[in-house]
């Protein structure tokens, strides 16, 4: 079993923390600061192919591998957590969807401007009455016939949609009927942004990942044509939990790369920061930190990793994810709460950074299912049981 990074791997490793370093990192402060979007980053990164690495060439990506997107959103989370975001919220919510059950003309449409960089992708699934709950989905899309085979017609609103007013296109779900059996069906369009009766409401203002767009979207008989329905009528519901699998591979990602830059932030410090005359590292209660930090972030890798291994080699992986997404989150909770602690009175203020990695790496226990959701997935799966 041979766990080294293959050679086209670590040459993307290298130039994304490369780009981040030099082009990036300059510029985080005054963004997370003002909370400015950064559009212009954001378009270079589209230049370089990085707005849709595991997406076919064929359909406007990169060609490459699940691998070589996580190993990118952690790069870019390790200097900064809302480029980091961005960057999954657009691959995994905004272009996954297309690239799983769009048509030949959907992708050609709208798949190959966004995985080539052109468009910025968006996903409206949660609504003020359901997060976690997506059953419980209010938004409405009903069917009007007219010339050019119809459209629908969507009314609701979500929440709590990342890259709000930034995105070109918004994959969305809504309810177009009831199924047999008394539940909601659930199915997802296709909605660019100039769609008329569609509009951008509040943007939120954030614990952190100050930088990236978080808002709600207002849907007031926002009309799609018929030919916007993603998937089959119904499949909405089936499309979004593959589509999720795949999404907490990409924040666990992001959440390793918190937590490094946590750690890298702490192991200086902790090798220079002078107390009773000798560095604070040859504490052991430092010291002990330092090596439990170290610890739970190489083995959160290797579980992200293994998750997205096991979606490249075409096995089920949903499991892996789930695991792997629930253990990154939390370890970077504890990592980066551990820099301050190393840091003392200095990681509470703003001129060191370990304040703003430990405020970004909550997100990560939250999106793409709570913590509480990943342990619900993970038990149904190894009991067998309907565990609620």
């Amino acid at each position: 079993m041979d766990l080294d990074l293959s050679p086209e791997h670590v040459l993307l490793r290298d130039t994304v923390r490369d780009f981040m370093a030099r082009e990036v990192a300059p510029v985080v402060d005054e963004h997370e600061r003002e909370r400015r979007f950064p559009t212009v980053i954001v378009q270079r990164m589209g230049e370089l192919g990085w707005l849709g690495i595991p997406i076919p060439e064929d359909e406007g990506g990169a060609g490459l591998d699940t691998l070589a997107y996580a190993i990118a959103v952690e790069e870019v989370g390790r200097v900064w957590g809302s480029l980091g975001l961005i960057l999954a919220a657009h691959t995994s919510l905004g272009c996954g969807p297309l690239h799983l059950v769009g048509t030949p003309e959907q992708k050609e449409r709208f798949l190959v401007p966004m995985a080539s960089g052109n468009v910025l992708g968006g996903y409206g699934l949660t609504e003020p009455g359901a997060g976690s709950d997506a059953g419980g989905t209010r938004t409405t899309a009903r069917f009007e016939d007219g010339p050019d085979g119809g459209c629908w017609v969507i009314d609701g609103g979500k929440r709590f949609i990342t890259n709000a007013g930034q995105a070109g296109t918004y994959i969305v779900t809504a309810r177009t009927g009831q199924n047999e059996d008394g539940e909601p069906e659930i199915s997802a369009f296709i909605v660019p942004a100039d769609t008329p009766g569609f509009s951008v409401g509040r943007l939120e203002e954030k614990l952190g990942l100050h930088a990236s767009a978080t808002g709600e979207l207002i849907f007031e008989k926002a009309k799609v044509p018929a030919a916007n329905l993603l998937g089959e009528r119904g499949s909405g519901f089936r499309t979004f939990l593959k589509i999720l699998d795949g999404g907490r591979v990409s924040i666990g990602a992001l959440a390793i790369g918190l937590a490094q830059a946590a750690l890298d932030a702490a192991v200086p410090y902790a090798q220079t920061r002078q107390q009773f005359g000798r560095p604070i590292g040859t504490f052991e209660g430092v010291a002990f930190m330092i090596a439990d930090m170290a610890t739970e972030v190489e083995a959160a890798r290797s579980m992200v990793y293994r998750a997205a291994w096991l979606k490249d080699q075409g096995r089920d992986y949903s499991l892996a994810a789930a695991q792997a997404k629930l253990f990154a989150s939390e370890v970077s909770s504890r990592v980066t709460n551990a820099a301050i602690q190393v840091h003392g009175g200095y990681g509470y203020v703003e001129e060191y950074k370990v304040e703003r990695y430990l405020r970004d790496a909550k997100l990560t226990e939250i999106g793409e299912g709570t913590s509480q959701i990943q342990r619900l997935v993970i038990a149904r799966r190894i009991l067998g049981l309907r565990v609620s």
